[in-house]
């Protein structure tokens, strides 16, 4: 399974539990990846280097809106709260 143990025994968990908990994991990595290309981007001082660091985080960055995306299709109240929190004209920020 992925990289965080599950916390229930697996035969007790449906397909669709695990494949959130896929989905939930493979979200943290995409994110964990982009912070970790910032980190390399505002270290290094040769701008080749940069430019490549740059399109990778920006790799991540997709893959991190692609498995966003399949929650708030595959989990309601995630959906919910995507649509009700996301793009708000009034957030603060």
């Amino acid at each position: 399974m992925a990289d965080k143990p599950l916390h229930e025994g697996r035969n007790d968990l449906s397909d669709a539990i695990l494949d959130r908990h896929r989905a939930i994991e493979s979200l943290r990595e995409e994110l964990e990846a982009v912070d970790w290309y910032d980190q390399r981007i505002a270290a290094t001082k040769n701008e080749d280097l940069k430019r490549i660091l740059i399109h990778n985080r920006d790799e991540e960055k997709e893959h991190a809106a692609m498995v966003i995306e399949w929650l708030r299709r595959h989990d309601a109240g995630f959906g919910k709260q995507c649509d009700e929190q996301l793009y708000r004209k009034d957030a603060e920020g």
